[in-house]
């Protein structure tokens, strides 16, 4: 499967709006993946992110694996760290968290990467991945020793997300963390994507249709949900196709 980031492009420009479900390699029993992705198949979603924090080794391997058996879209790999790459998936998200100051996670995990993407067939989309801060320490905050940009100050927001872009992101990423709080407000989505001419991609704190159209009408998009599927399956029966 080729060309999901040239598709993500099309759909931008057309107004189609994308949803990823999240799966954390940590949080999914692989026994469990078939009932699952049988409930993603019958949803609005367009895409499959996989990844974490914090992931053991080999169990997004093993988990990519078992969920391209049951599932035609896009497995997009999601990592938090360099253990998370496989060649199972189909694309992969390659995040610069350029919210923080942690040399590591702008540039020092990329070049231990290049050698295995090297050796891989993955659609690479350099993506500048914002973390912005959600009312409590997130895994991202933790692993990466950063810290996320205040909802309040948005010309540093808006500032970053543009550097992103200039640097060459293909994509940049307004996340508020794995099981905030609140989603991202209206207001910094609107304003960063009017900052921006590549696709902007929102997720952290969704859990509800009203929150996920509030982002689609601000612009994101493509929204990310992963904790509202996890704590609730039935999440899914809103989103019916």
């Amino acid at each position: 499967m080729k060309n999901i980031y040239r598709n993500i492009v099309v759909s931008s420009k057309s107004s189609k709006r994308l949803l990823a479900v999240l799966i954390d390699p940590d949080k999914m029993k692989v026994e469990n993946v078939s009932n699952f992705i049988t409930k993603v198949n019958t949803s609005i979603a367009t895409h499959i992110f996989v990844g974490g924090s914090e992931v053991n080794n080999g169990a997004t391997d093993v988990l990519v694996e078992e969920i391209k058996k049951h599932t035609n879209l896009p497995v997009v790999l999601f990592p938090g760290d360099i253990i998370q790459i496989t060649d199972k998936a189909d694309a992969l998200l390659f995040l610069s968290l350029i919210s923080g100051r942690n040399p590591d996670y702008l540039i020092g995990k990329h070049v231990e990467a290049a050698s295995k993407l090297n050796s891989i067939d993955l659609e690479i989309m350099p993506t500048g991945y914002i973390l912005l801060e959600n009312g409590k320490q997130t895994s991202v905050e933790r692993v990466s020793k950063t810290q996320p940009l205040k909802r309040s100050d948005l010309k540093t927001i808006l500032h970053t997300a543009k550097a992103g872009e200039l640097l060459g992101m293909k994509l940049i990423y307004l996340e508020a963390g794995s099981g905030a709080t609140h989603p991202i407000e209206t207001d910094i989505i609107s304003k960063v994507k009017q900052q921006l001419h590549i696709p902007l991609i929102v997720g952290g704190g969704i859990r509800s249709v009203n929150e996920l159209e509030s982002a689609y009408i601000a612009g994101a998009n493509l929204v990310v949900i992963g904790t509202a599927f996890e704590n609730d399956e039935t999440f899914f029966n809103q989103l019916k196709k």
